[in-house]
């Protein structure tokens, strides 16, 4: 594995237990998003404080969390929607069940093996770059920009063509590819 920090690194191997877990059911793993995503696209440049995922059977991967020891936090000041589990820094947290409102394509999520402990569905580099550059043109989230920008320079191989219609639908049509060029 990548020379990610220890606490990231044990769950993604807890995330890779879960997804395989979930596949031998016959259920369809979640897909990672996010700065989890970012973190790992960015081998640790960027870090992170949970998993984001996204999952179209909520209440059966949530099931399996309960069953690999996570639990929700509840009572006063406590968030519900995420999950934490007593060995791990980095909570869980089911963020929708379609992949960035269902414009993402699907055929793109790459599935990245953790060790020998499984594999895990994350969302694509292009994808995960058009979503911060939503995030940034919103005006709510000034730092996105930074990371779209780092994912863009250490990334090799892209899907120009499809980012770019893809940066485009996010920010309607305030950026592209070449904000991203200028800068990285």
């Amino acid at each position: 594995m990548a020379a990610w920090r220890p606490q990231f690194e044990a769950a993604l191997v807890k995330l890779a237990e879960i997804s395989e877990d979930l596949d031998a059911r016959g259920i369809r793993p979640p897909v990672l998003v996010g700065g989890g995503a970012v973190e790992l696209y960015t081998q640790g440049a960027v870090n992170t404080g949970d998993f984001d995922l996204v999952t179209v059977l909520q209440p059966e991967f949530e099931a399996v969390l309960a069953e690999h020891g996570f639990t929700r936090p509840s009572g006063p000041g406590r968030a519900t929607r995420g999950w934490i589990h007593r060995d791990l820094a980095l909570g869980f947290e089911v963020v929708g069940s379609q992949l960035l409102d269902g414009l993402a394509d699907r055929d793109l999520i790459r599935i990245i093996e953790i060790g020998d402990r499984g594999a895990i569905a994350v969302i694509s580099i292009e994808d995960l770059i058009a979503d911060r550059m939503g995030q940034y043109a919103s005006g709510s989230a000034n730092e996105m920009l930074g990371q779209a920008i780092a994912l863009f320079a250490l990334s090799q191989g892209l899907d120009i063509e499809y980012m770019e219609r893809r940066i485009r639908e996010e920010t309607a049509h305030g950026y592209g590819v070449q904000d991203l060029e200028n800068k990285a």
